[in-house]
């Protein structure tokens, strides 16, 4: 009895040990196959330069085809479903941003952002800026809120859509300085640019890629953020001026599906980061406006679940609801 009890000791013993030596060694075989980037919106955007960009470098270095495949639609819900039910086999990532972690609060999901997809790499980073026209006669934050203050409904604010960083950092204004500020939402960041270019708003929220061939034509007036941006360094943030939850950069962010093995997830974070640090590929976020990312899986995992909670809360405090 006691040998038959030992020889299956031995062999769970040799089992685990074969598995255990065995593990590097498969994850140095991966990737054996072609590699699919998911992109939740249409192609030409930010997301999907910087997701077209992260695709070639990674198939330089790995030596495999990654393709990026855009699937649009309801405000990128039905690209980010597509990777959280995807095979957690690392053949399938996605490239999103930070809507992912705003629409719990504000729709039914067929996916939990926080639970079904696995953080692997923050690659950039965007600042939003709040700007008024040239000819405002505001020139800080102040002056404009105690203009909007004196001239009641006369004042509005465009965001690049309902339920976006954008709507939900205007209504974060209008409760924290008690302005009564109209929503207006556009179907994306150009339509906003233009319209704020060509005099049709009073205020707007936009952020810094969409921004940046613009900035003559605003006036900014404060940053969200803990810092001011490079390119706006006279510019303060919200936080200096003394308001609050505007700390959350927008960000463009890497994920896997959920239970992807802990391997794969290292590989592609060091090989991401590896890449974020060229010279070239910092040139290129920088030239979008961006800032550029990197860092590892978990502290990516805690900006997500951090910043989830902040827009959790301006979302039920301002009452916000996708059709204003």
């Amino acid at each position: 009895m006691k040998n038959s009890i030992s020889r299956r000791a031995l062999m769970a013993g040799a089992v685990l040990s074969a598995f255990t030596a065995a593990a590097p060694v498969w994850a140095q075989n991966f990737p054996s196959q072609p590699i699919k980037v998911i992109v939740p919106y249409p192609a030409g955007g930010a997301t999907d330069a910087l997701a077209r960009m992260m695709a070639q470098k990674l198939g330089e270095a790995w030596n495999t085809s990654v393709v990026v495949d855009n699937k649009p639609g309801a405000g990128g819900t039905i690209g980010n479903n597509v990777v959280a039910k995807a095979a957690p086999d690392g053949y399938t990532i996605l490239m999103t941003i930070t809507a992912i972690i705003q629409q719990p609060p504000l729709m039914n999901l067929p996916y939990d952002p926080l639970k079904d997809l696995l953080p692997v790499v923050q690659v950039a980073k965007s600042p939003s800026m709040f700007v008024v026209p040239p000819k405002s006669p505001a020139n800080s934050l102040k002056e404009f809120i105690a203009l909007v203050k004196a001239n009641p409904g006369k004042y509005n604010f465009g965001t690049y859509g309902a339920g976006t960083s954008s709507h939900i950092q205007g209504a974060l204004l209008n409760l924290q300085g008690g302005l009564d500020m109209v929503h207006v939402p556009f179907q994306g960041a150009a339509p906003l640019v233009n319209n704020m270019v060509g005099g049709q708003l009073t205020s707007a929220f936009i952020d810094s890629a969409s921004a940046r061939a613009h900035l003559k034509s605003f006036k900014p007036l404060a940053v969200t953020g803990t810092q001011r941006m490079a390119a706006l360094p006279d510019v303060p943030t919200f936080k200096e001026l003394g308001f609050h939850s505007y700390e959350p950069l927008g960000w463009f962010g890497m994920l896997l599906p959920a239970n992807t093995p802990a391997a794969i997830v290292a590989k592609y974070s060091d090989e991401a980061n590896r890449i974020l640090r060229m010279p070239d590929v910092v040139a290129r976020i920088e030239g979008f406006g961006l800032g550029v990312g990197g860092g590892k899986p978990e502290e990516f995992a805690q900006v997500m679940k951090s910043d989830a909670q902040v827009y959790a809360n301006i979302i039920k405090e301002a009452g916000i609801k996708l059709n204003q």
